[in-house]
């Protein structure tokens, strides 16, 4: 028998949302061989904040330049590699738009789409990003009012 080890792993990402025919919209990220979806996330660099990780990992991810509105919370789940079982938690927050498009994003996902935000929550591979997807949700829907319809927003000076 082979004994396994054990690491802790973080990431942190983003759940990118824009308003589309008073709806909200979504970007998700996956892979056409594995036939998944999932939320833009990554592991920091050496001294990155989590912030400063989801805003790059996003940016990389997508093509989208993105701003943080709020934080999401976070997911934790385990899974094994290399001889190792990894514990890892993946920090997320609210983005918006600020720059960039999806033609730009990097090689690691062949498939970055905008997505009806209920559709992207069925459509996701796992469903702790779903959760995260569903407070983004509520989130948004307590900023610009309960019908989801982001032309109600309200600025403060």
């Amino acid at each position: 028998m082979v004994s396994m080890r054990a690491a802790v792993a973080v990431s942190a990402g983003g759940v990118v949302a824009r308003q589309a025919d008073h709806a909200y919209e979504i970007v998700l990220v996956g892979r056409s061989t594995q036939s998944t979806w999932g939320l833009p996330k990554g592991t920091p660099d050496d001294g990155e904040s989590r912030e400063a990780t989801a805003l790059r990992e996003v940016a990389e991810e997508t093509g989208i330049e993105p701003r943080i509105v709020a934080p999401l919370g976070s997911i934790e789940y385990s899974f094994v590699a290399r001889n190792t079982r990894f514990r890892k938690t993946v920090h997320f927050f609210l983005m918006e738009v600020v720059g960039g498009d999806l033609s730009l994003h990097d090689h690691e996902y062949d498939l970055v789409e905008w997505v009806p935000i209920d559709d992207a929550i069925a459509r996701l591979s796992y469903e702790n990003e779903a959760a995260v997807v569903r407070v983004a949700r509520n989130a948004l829907d307590s900023r610009h009012g309960q019908t989801g319809d982001v032309s109600k927003r309200t600025t403060s000076t």
